[in-house]
This record gives C-alpha cells, structure tokens and sequence, in this order.
C-alpha cells in the first residue's frame, strides 16, 4: 500500500544490477539538496532528483525522478531514453514540441554525465566508491517573484550549488569544493544552459503543472482517526498510538493532549503514503499506566474547516455513545411491547380458523427478542469502544 519513489537504472560501459547497484548507493538524506526555508512559508516547488553512484571506473547507475513538492509526476526511463509522466497533467502546458526538445536534451545529459563525472574523477578527488546527488529545481510563492535553485552533494554531503551565474561551494565542503567549483566555472557553455533550465524552463513549467493539476492539488479529503495500544514500553507503562489515516493534503497537525496543554513526549512517526494519494500518520505517547486517564489525540487538518478531531483515551466518543442510546430506546421499547402482549388474552385456535380474514400459514404468537439475546447485543455493542 506504501510505494517508495520510483528510482530507474542507467547503465554506462558495462551492466550492474539493481542488488549490486544498491550496495553502493549510501542513501543519504536527500534533505541535504532541499533549499532551506522556514516551514511556515510551505512554498510550492518542482524539482528534478537524480542520483549517481559510481561503483569504479567503468560501473555506474543514475537515477532520475521529478517532483511536485512530494508528489512525484516524472521519472526517466533509461531504457528508452524517454520521460514517463506519472500523472495526466504531468505534461503541464508545454507543447509537444518543447517537451520533445527538453526529452532529448536529458538523453543526451544522461548518457554524457557519467563519462565526465569519471573523466575529471582525479582532478576532483573523487575517490571509488562514491555517489552524487543533485537537485534542480524552482519555487512560486504567492506574493513573490519564482526562485530557483540548483543544489549538488558528494556523498551524501553538502557540496556546491549554483548560485546567479556561478558555481559556489557549499560552507564547510573544503578546499575538494572549491577545486570542482574552479573546474565547472571555466565552462561558460554549461552555466548558460542551467541559467536557462533554471531561470526560464523551471518557472514556466512549474505554473504549467499547478494549472493543470489544480483540482488534484487541491483536493481535501478528511482524516480517519482511532487509538490503540501499543506493546508495553516497559514495566507500568503504556505506549499509547494515536493513528491518523486517508487524509489529503499532506500537512497535518497531530499532538496527544491533557486537557489544552500538549505532551511534549509525543513521538511523530513519517507521514506515508496510500497508493490512492491520501496519506497515513502514527502519533505515540509512552506514558505511566496510572497516567493515561484524561489523555486525549488532537488531529488539525484543512479539510476539517477548523473543526478539530479529538479522541479521548478510555473515555466515551460520541458515535458509540449513540449507538449505546439507540440500543437503550430500543430494548425498553421491545420490553414494553413484550409485556403488552402477554396481558392481552389468549385468541382461541378455533376463533382463528373460522375468521374468513385469515391466510396461512398462521403465526400465532408475536415474536419478539428475548431479553438475553438484547442483553448480548448491547455488550457486543457497548462493551469495547476504545482501547484503555
């Protein structure tokens, strides 16, 4: 139900495997390549992911994905050399002729990175096995005017990024960044063709892609929330989950509470997601057995309207409350009835057989539950509505 990002292989002088490969790719975070801003701004960006990993001289594997803040719509296939778009709007509003321009652009790029990258391998003090990361993309605010970026790492780290209409190395990434910085600089034919990718094509097709993928971006779907119990975290505790599924879109505030004051113990699990596009979170609290009472799991989401979902732990939510309630009204209704029928007297079986109104098959009794039969609906019903 939960997919990774789809991550495709391009073999250069040689084949590798996508087990062998995996072997020497480091799986550095690739927050390292993400543009730094403060969360509240929440800023919508497109970008295009690619990872190389260099096994040797002659072995590497690339990977190449494009991504909508975290949605992915693109990804490279390196066997046809070919974009394939992940979603129906994932052409944005580009013709069929830029798209066909930019496709054969990439194929060139991908097929021509590695053998430079290996060329220059010494002069850069790249040593074997190593992997880099890159990460070019741009950003629309809604006051502000598009910003653009252009982020590289080695080996997992911080390296360079482009910066105007030069390379500049990253703080702290040496005098190994300093050299490569050097090296790419004397290529004015390369800065000029990112400065485009970067300050026009990016900009272009990213309000492409938010026009016609608006009513999907903008789809708010409401979050399923219910508690559970987790294995004990040690002798007298609880580890108490708060689960909250099928939400959309991805940003949601989760917090376990007593009465307004937040637990500051609350563990935040990663936010996943379901192959239908909305997305799951696991919230938990460990916390002393005698101590859960008065607990409760707040959920914000925008597609509550403001209306916050608040699940109290070993107390009594208001759905099975009403249900209890109906059950109630029900079973004193059918006990009155029952008790009705039984003062009315009996009607004689002869009485019945000679009114001209009857059909048959003939019920003679009214049936009505018993009162056992009730007693064991409303336990299955009332006995178990939260975990405590």
């Amino acid at each position: 139900k939960h997919t990774e990002p789809i991550r495709l292989l391009l073999f250069v002088n040689g084949s590798l495997s996508w087990e062998e490969c995996s072997k020497f790719r480091k799986f550095a975070a690739l927050q390292v390549l993400e543009p730094r801003h403060p969360a509240a701004e929440e800023p919508l960006s497109f970008r295009i992911l690619q990872i190389s990993s260099f096994a040797n001289h002659s072995w590497v594997c690339t990977h190449g994905s494009g991504w909508l803040g975290e949605l992915q719509t693109h990804s490279w296939d390196n066997v046809l050399g070919t974009i394939r778009f992940l979603l129906p709007w994932a052409q944005g509003n580009f013709s069929k002729e830029e798209l066909k321009n930019i496709q054969a652009f990439l194929k060139l790029y991908f097929h021509s990175f590695p053998q430079e990258v290996q060329a220059f391998s010494s002069q850069l003090q790249f040593e074997y096995p190593f992997e880099l990361q890159l990460s070019l993309g741009c950003l629309s605010r809604p006051v502000k005017a598009s910003e653009s970026f252009f982020n590289g790492a080695y080996q997992g780290s911080d390296f360079l990024s482009f910066q105007g209409n030069s390379w500049t190395p990253s703080l702290g990434a040496g005098s190994q960044a300093q050299n490569a910085c050097t090296v790419l600089n004397h290529y004015r034919v390369i800065k000029e063709i990112v400065e485009v990718a970067l300050y026009d094509i990016c900009p272009r097709f990213l309000a492409g892609l938010l026009q016609a993928g608006k009513s999907e971006l903008e789809r708010q779907v409401k979050p399923e929330a219910w508690l559970s119990k987790g294995p004990s975290p040690g002798p007298g505790r609880l580890l108490l989950i708060c689960h909250i599924s099928g939400f959309h879109p991805k940003p949601v505030w989760v917090m376990w509470m007593r009465g307004e004051q937040e637990q500051q113990a609350t563990q935040r699990g990663d936010i996943l997601p379901h192959a239908d596009g909305t997305w799951y979170l696991r919230v938990t609290l460990d916390v002393a057995a005698g101590e859960a009472t008065g607990l409760s799991c707040r959920v914000k989401h925008s597609s509550l309207g403001g209306h916050d979902i608040i699940l109290y732990w070993g107390g009594i939510s208001i759905v099975p409350t009403l249900i209890c309630l109906m059950v109630v009204v029900t079973l004193v209704l059918l006990v009155v009835v029952d008790s009705l029928f039984k003062k009315q007297p009996q009607i004689g079986t002869s009485s019945l057989l000679m009114s001209p109104t009857m059909t048959f098959p003939l019920e003679l009794t009214p049936k009505t539950p018993g009162t056992q039969d009730l007693s064991s609906a409303w336990h299955k019903i009332c006995g178990s509505k939260t975990d405590s």
